[in-house]
């Protein structure tokens, strides 16, 4: 039998993530509280069939943020050997399930399409996939969620839930918050001067772009992230008032060097991976326990590694085990470096 997956919520995402899978040789069960989003996810292909998670060798929640921590320890509670989930809020869903099979995620991807209808296999294909393991998350799990992840061609990062949460607000949460606003205050002021949004071209529309997103899922992220929602906005309003007294001031030689700096902040945004470069082998010796790939993997994330490949191979005496990692040989001495500095001992060889 080939490998069975189970989608709870057959949205955008899920259906996506449907679609995805099978294209690759999956069955795909789905359900979803509205019987007749399941029903369409089916006839688009997202489906091979309506039901519940059973049997499944993982099961996605892709649920609105509100519901997953629920929808997950259900997949849990029938049995389910692995549940991941693609909420864009982890603290408070990780804490929720507090299970060793559950590894939070969140596929940074999405369309200005709502529902089914305007999911796509390739959706995932280089973007940023977030894993949120926890010391409690068991290793095998952790391997298994990001190898099927990875597969939809998504380049998979591990942070801490926490630190997700604060990253996120300040790269999506707060973003759309602006865009928001800032279209409301427009469509404001169309009252008062009727060519004013016929004159939105370029800059405006590309910057009030994510606004067009669908809003119901927007009030749940904000309760559950609310205090680095908050803290961003309270910077970003002090910044605000900063560029004001600029512009009130007159000052152009620090107005300048603000846009300037901007600019050039911009350029340097990453735009995905270079596949084409030189790998390595890190192996890392491990205590067999929960929770050690989980902070080799953060760490990786903060010293800026990708890793292309993940595996954990356990002793057959136990206790102990070796995490094998692959990167980019360019960034081995810097990864070696920071293992050993955490206690670690690496060994590595070149890929040819």
């Amino acid at each position: 039998m080939g490998k069975r997956a189970a989608v709870v919520g057959t949205g955008l995402i899920g259906g996506s993530i449907g679609l995805a899978l099978r294209e690759r040789g999956w069955w795909v069960v789905g359900a979803d509280e509205d019987e007749a989003a399941a029903t369409e996810a089916l006839s688009r292909g997202a489906l091979n069939e309506v039901g519940p998670p059973a049997d499944a060798d993982i099961v996605f929640v892709a649920t609105p943020v509100g519901s997953a921590a629920a929808e997950a320890r259900r997949a849990l509670d029938a049995g389910a050997e692995l549940v991941t989930d693609v909420g864009s809020v982890k603290a408070p869903i990780v804490a929720a399930v507090a299970d060793p099979r559950f590894v939070g995620g969140h596929p940074m991807a999405g369309s200005e399409q709502e529902g089914v209808a305007g999911a796509r296999a390739d959706l995932f294909q280089g973007a940023v996939w977030v894993l949120t393991p926890t010391d409690e998350t068991d290793d095998d799990s952790l391997v298994q969620v990001r190898a099927a992840v990875a597969s939809l061609g998504a380049d998979v990062v591990s942070l801490a839930p926490e630190r997700h949460d604060a990253l996120v607000a300040v790269v999506s949460h707060v973003p759309h918050l602006t865009a928001a606003t800032l279209m409301a205050l427009a469509d404001e002021r169309s009252e008062e001067h009727r060519a004013m949004l016929r004159l939105a071209a370029g800059g405006f529309r590309d910057m009030t772009r994510i606004a067009s997103g669908h809003p119901g899922i927007w009030p749940d992220i904000c309760q559950d992230n609310a205090e680095a929602i908050c803290s961003v906005l309270d910077r970003f309003i002090a910044a605000l008032g900063d560029v004001r007294a600029l512009v009130a001031n007159g000052d152009r030689r620090a107005l300048l060097e603000l846009l300037e700096r901007a600019r050039s902040a911009r350029s340097h945004l990453p735009y995905g991976l270079d596949r084409e470069v030189s790998l390595a082998e890190v192996r890392v010796p491990v205590f067999d326990r929960p929770g050690e790939l989980a902070r080799i993997t953060s760490l990786t994330t903060d010293i800026g590694v990708n890793i292309y490949d993940l595996e954990i191979a356990h002793s057959v005496e136990g206790g102990q085990g070796v995490a094998i990692l692959v990167v980019d040989d360019k960034a081995l001495g810097g990864l070696l470096e920071a293992l050993g500095s955490q206690g670690y001992t690496p060994s590595s060889r070149p890929l040819s």
